[in-house]
């Protein structure tokens, strides 16, 4: 899953020489927690409701509300932005760029295309959306979470007793971290299940597999086994 596909746009952004005044309104007005700058079209830095609360923060005690306004409309970007701007480019994977905001500590960054020109951002809510799509969790099926063995057709076994029930797939996940050697964990959301048949979809299941949990979304069920 590649950025392209799931950044923000079009980018709200803001000149350098706008004032700090201008960039409060913006990000209030498009509820969002950053604004890049440019410069004849060239992303040039950043500015972040951090930002701006920080570079008014000394003065908001000892000025009056007037004075404050002024104040903030003569400053401009180009004084109180970030000139280290951390990018991403648009042919990124989702998890190149988490791997990116979770590594400089950062919420969102502004996404380049191959002529370095901005094309859109993506923050962390842009990759919570990814979260959701990815698991399925929307359809409010059944997750089971199996710890099965590291072999070919593992997890066609207990995707065939999931489907002998009726269930449809809407996501399979799998991951090694924190299996033991040998073995994965694997997670199958399934949804269309009878929840009549539940109980003996979960012997077949105990069968072929070591089952970690089981949770009902739908009926917020929670079986927590291992």
């Amino acid at each position: 899953m590649l950025v392209k596909n799931w950044m923000s746009r079009p980018v709200v952004t803001i000149e350098s020489n706008q004032s700090m005044q201008e960039a409060i309104h913006l990000l209030k007005t498009h509820r969002i927690g950053r604004l890049p700058v440019l410069e004849k079209g060239k992303l040039v830095g950043i500015v972040t409701d951090r930002d701006l609360k920080r570079a008014s923060a000394s003065d908001a005690t000892t000025l009056e509300i007037h004075e404050l306004m002024y104040l903030m409309s003569k400053i401009q970007i180009k004084d109180i932005m970030s000139r280290k701007v951390i990018s991403v480019p648009a042919d990124f994977t989702i998890e190149e760029t988490a791997e990116v905001l979770l590594s400089n500590n950062i919420s969102g960054v502004p996404v380049l295309d191959a002529q370095q020109i901005l094309v859109g951002i993506i923050t962390h809510t842009d990759l919570f959306k990814v979260i959701l799509s990815l698991t399925g969790i929307g359809k409010r099926g059944i997750q089971f979470a199996f710890e099965l063995e590291d072999r070919p057709g593992s997890i066609m076994e207990v995707a065939q007793v999931i489907r002998s029930f009726g269930g449809r797939m809407s996501s399979i996940l799998t991951t090694y971290e924190h299996a033991p050697q040998g073995f994965r964990h694997v997670y199958i959301r399934a949804f269309d299940l009878n929840r009549k048949d539940v109980a003996e979809l979960k012997r077949q299941l105990k069968e072929k597999a070591k089952i970690m949990y089981i949770v009902d979304h739908r009926e917020n069920n929670r079986e927590i086994l291992i």
